[in-house]
């Protein structure tokens, strides 16, 4: 690689409920995966926002961020992200200044504009739920302001936040979010793992228009990908038919929990090689470590982006952490 700084790797959690598996279990799947990151050497955890959505159980990350970074010790934990529409700042800024006076250097606020959910959930969270998606940039202002010890002497204050440092990141999938996250110097993290399109125009977008700031003086990209290792090329694809199928949910609105992997059949394959699940799953690694390192190279070459936030979505957390613990074997060895 060119790059001779070491590229860092994370993982993107979702507590995606498997088929028969309880959310209970699902949560302690999410804190038990967290603790094996950790020892894996990978630099965060962080977990998403989605609402009225029967296979994924992170509705709530603020909680959920506090339960994993209590029962870990040294990985950054945070949001990916917290969808400020759905939220007022002040609350915001109380509940992640709380959560990095319990838990200092170790929390991270990663901020989206998108709903995580569907216009009707999201007109039920928030009625003004358009006003507020237009108004972020400024939401995002009063959050640094609410941060900032320099906000003792206002009328409105989150004093659990004040001077407590918790880094911000702008999160993306499209060209405006890296517009912003530019403007206001902030880190950048792009939905690479489904919003594939934009991404290298979005990275140039974000390196050519970067503005240094308090918080950051040169950029800093992050980008999602899927990676699915197994033992053997083969093996991968089996356990890949779970996500597979999740895609194919999500695109038809049909969607179901984490299934079982079954044989990849024509069928399935027949549905792979549509335009818009090509699309969709074109930063999808999957194979054996061999065989991911590869492709995993090709994308860091390709993008030169500073870390990766990785998105395992199978059925087994067995195989699940397996997958992970390949792959840092792999960020290692690059």
């Amino acid at each position: 690689m060119t790059n001779n700084k070491p590229t860092h790797y994370s993982i993107l959690d979702l507590a995606v409920v498997a088929n028969g598996t309880s959310i209970q279990q699902t949560y302690k799947n999410t804190l038990r995966l967290a603790q094996k990151a950790e020892s894996y050497g990978y630099k965060r955890f962080w977990l998403a926002e989605h609402h009225n959505m029967a296979t994924i159980a992170s509705s709530a990350p603020s909680i959920l961020i506090g339960y994993v970074a209590q029962g870990t010790t040294s990985i950054r934990v945070g949001s990916g992200g917290i969808m400020l529409p759905n939220h007022a700042p002040l609350i915001v800024a109380e509940q992640f200044g709380t959560l990095g006076s319990l838990y200092p250097n170790r929390i991270d606020l990663g901020l989206g504009r998108a709903p995580g959910t569907d216009q009707e959930t999201a007109h039920a969270i928030r009625s003004d739920f358009m006003d507020a998606a237009h108004s972020f940039p400024k939401e995002i202002d009063k959050i640094q302001t609410f941060f900032s010890e320099e906000n003792a002497s206002s009328k409105v204050r989150a004093t659990v936040a004040e001077g407590v440092d918790v880094p911000l990141y702008i999160l993306g999938s499209s060209t405006d979010s890296a517009h912003l996250a530019a403007k206001k110097g902030l880190p950048y993290a792009f939905a690479s793992h489904f919003a594939t399109a934009m991404l290298l125009d979005a990275l140039d977008i974000y390196r050519n228009e970067f503005k240094a700031s308090k918080a950051l003086n040169t950029p800093y990209t992050i980008a999602g990908v899927n990676v699915i290792i197994a033992d053997t090329d083969e093996e991968a694809e089996n356990i890949s038919t779970s996500f597979f199928k999740l895609i194919v949910g999500i695109l038809t609105g049909k969607r179901q929990p984490l299934s079982e992997p079954t044989e990849m059949t024509n069928d399935l394959k027949e549905i792979l090689q549509h335009p818009s699940v090509q699309q969709m799953i074109k930063y999808s690694f999957i194979g054996s470590k061999e065989t991911v390192k590869k492709q995993i190279q090709a994308f860091l070459e390709k993008t030169k982006v500073d870390e990766i936030i990785v998105t395992t979505n199978i059925y087994s957390i067995e195989d699940k952490i397996h997958s992970y613990k390949l792959l840092s074997e792999i960020m290692k060895e690059i």
